[in-house]
């Protein structure tokens, strides 16, 4: 049986993870079906991708009894087992749609590092988030050290990364750090919400805005002037942008097409 998988929902994909019996930590499986999702959700059809762990758990991280058997591997393969995790969360990051990480239970380690590197993060009430890679006398990676400075006090982080101290979705939520909270076991019922008002939108605008909230981390502010110019001047003569013009000044409701336009 399969540890992971993606569900075809027509508008959109979920990505169930489904190690239960080791809390939902990551395996090669989850692997194939991120990367299943990432190639999946280029399609036109797709307008959001939702990851969700069953079982009560979204992910515990990396399995240490797999990672004990790495010390002894060369540097190079070392490096490379650490790169097919960044594959990932490149993949999520720089995806043409929404990402939505729906996390029960808690998030731990690169859990956390994957839950992060999506764009919106629903909680449980009562779930946790966990960076204990130093308890292990292991580093952050998949991006976790940069997302957590995005997103948190400076103090707050030290003590996630320097103790391995775990902060529950309800600070996460009071600091701005997670998109919402729900009742517990009802967080893909909220993503599948949160799906909803994503597939109303104009798909091929929000896929310019994310590409543009990317850049804007990463780029300097004078390159990011330029690449909103270019994408405004795209958006303002689209399809997208003439039904949503119309339906304002003619007080309706904007009825965009399903699928997204060309970039």
């Amino acid at each position: 049986m399969s540890l992971a998988r993606v569900e075809d929902r027509g508008d959109r994909l979920v990505v169930v993870n489904d190690n239960t019996a080791r809390r939902n930590a990551l395996s090669d499986d989850l692997y194939d079906a991120l990367a299943e999702a990432t190639q999946l959700a280029e399609e036109p059809r797709v307008t959001s991708v939702t990851f969700w762990g069953a079982g009560g758990f979204f992910c515990a991280g990396g399995d240490l009894n797999l990672l004990a058997t790495r010390r002894d591997l060369p540097e190079a393969e070392r490096h490379a087992r650490i790169e097919a995790l960044h594959d990932l969360v490149r993949g999520i990051r720089g995806s043409s749609v929404p990402w939505i990480a729906a996390v029960e239970g808690g998030a731990a380690g690169a859990g956390a590092s994957l839950a992060f590197a999506c764009d919106f993060v629903l909680a449980a009430r009562g779930a946790n988030i966990t960076a204990a890679y130093v308890r292990a006398g292991l580093t952050p990676d998949g991006g976790l050290s940069a997302a957590l400075t995005e997103r948190l006090p400076r103090a707050l982080v030290s003590e996630m990364l320097l103790l391995g101290t775990p902060v529950t979705a309800e600070r996460l939520a009071e600091l701005g750090a997670i998109n919402g909270l729900c009742a517990t076991g009802k967080s893909l019922m909220a993503a599948m919400d949160l799906a909803d008002r994503i597939a109303a939108g104009p798909a091929a605008a929000q896929s310019r805005i994310k590409a543009l909230v990317a850049l804007a981390e990463e780029t300097p502010f004078a390159v990011l002037l330029d690449a909103e110019r270019d994408a405004m001047a795209t958006a303002v003569a689209g399809p997208e942008a003439q039904e949503g013009i119309s339906a304002f000044l003619e007080k309706r409701r904007p009825a965009f097409a399903k699928r997204r336009e060309p970039s």
